[in-house]
C-alpha cells in the first residue's frame, strides 16, 4: 500500500469502520481482514499483542484492502517510531492530556524537520534507503490521541491545535472512569453524550475527525449519525465470543430439553 487509503476516506468525509485485533495471530488477522473493514487495529495497549505479533497480523493483512493501524501501549517515542517502521499508517495513542503531551505524540510520528522519528522504516520502506517513502510518510500518517480524561476534554482545542494531529479517539471506558462512573462502552448518560457532543463541534471546526470505540454495530451506526467518522465495533475476542455464544444458545434453545445443560 503505497497512500495510506483511510486517511483518503476520512478527508472525504466518509464514515470509516474499524476492526480491532487483542488476539496475537496472523490466521485470525487474516480472517478479520476479509470481513469489510476500512482499517484494522493492532491493539497493543489492552490486547495480548506484542511488537513481533503485531508484524505477523500486518503480514497476514497485507493483501487485503485494509489500513493497518496500532494503538499503541503508551506516549512514547520507542514504540510510537518502532510501530511505524514496522508498518502501521496511523498511531492511536492513549491518554493524551495536554497539548504538550500531543506535540510529543507528533514529534515522534513524524520524520524531521517536522518530528525526532529516526530513520529506519525496516517494513514500511527499504530500510536505511531514501524510498518514496520517507518522502510522503509525514502526510499519510494518521496521528490520533485518544480523549479519555476530564483534563483531556479542558484541553481540547489546545491538542486540536497541534500540528499533525490528525483527529481524536474516545476511549469511554476511561472517559466514564474519569468522571467517577462506570467503565463501558456504549454509554447513554446525558453528561457523557453532551462531551460527545462538545468534542465533535471542536474536531468538526477544524476539519478533522472523531473516532469512538463501540461495542455494537448499532450503537456504532447511531455515532456516526451524531458526527463520528471513524468507529470501532468491540475486538475480535469479543465478536467470536459473541457470535459462539449466540450460536450455542440458538442450538440449545432449538433443540429443547434434551441439549439443556
Amino acid at each position: 500500500m503505497s497512500s495510506n487509503m483511510l486517511k483518503k476516506r476520512l478527508q472525504a468525509g466518509k464514515a470509516c469502520v474499524n476492526g480491532w485485533l487483542a488476539i496475537p495471530n496472523g490466521f485470525s488477522a487474516e480472517t478479520m481482514a476479509q470481513c469489510g473493514w476500512d482499517s484494522v487495529t493492532v491493539d497493543m495497549q489492552h490486547g495480548v499483542q506484542d511488537y513481533q505479533s503485531m508484524v505477523t497480523c500486518f503480514q497476514a493483512m497485507d493483501k487485503h484492502p485494509v489500513t493497518p493501524l496500532v494503538r499503541v501501549p503508551w506516549n512514547e517515542p520507542g514504540i510510537v517510531g518502532k510501530v511505524l517502521d514496522g508498518g502501521a499508517w496511523g498511531v492511536i495513542c492513549p491518554m493524551v492530556n495536554t497539548p504538550a503531551e500531543a506535540k510529543a505524540l507528533v514529534s515522534y510520528s513524524l520524520y524531521p524537520p517536522k518530528g525526532k522519528r529516526s530513520n529506519g522504516p525496516i517494513r514500511a520502506g527499504a530500510y536505511g534507503e531514501a524510498t518514496p517513502y520517507q518522502a510522503t510518510a509525514n502526510d499519510e500518517v494518521l496521528i490520533i490521541p485518544m480523549i479519555e480524561t476530564q483534563e483531556a476534554i479542558d484541553n481540547i482545542d489546545a491538542i486540536l491545535d497541534v500540528p499533525g494531529v490528525s483527529g481524536i479517539y474516545i476511549g469511554p471506558s476511561d472517559l466514564g472512569l474519569s468522571l467517577g462512573l462506570a467503565p463501558r462502552l456504549d454509554r447513554e448518560e446525558p453528561q457523557v453524550l453532551a462531551i460527545y457532543d462538545k468534542l465533535l463541534a471542536a474536531v468538526k471546526k477544524r476539519n478533522l475527525f472523531a473516532g469512538i470505540h463501540n461495542g455494537t454495530a448499532g450503537y456504532a451506526a447511531k455515532m456516526i449519525g451524531t458526527g463520528f467518522r471513524f468507529v470501532t465495533i468491540a475486538n475480535d475476542s469479543g465478536l467470536m465470543a459473541q457470535a459462539a455464544r449466540a450460536a450455542v444458545n440458538q442450538t440449545r434453545k432449538e433443540a429443547g430439553a434434551v441439549a439443556e445443560k
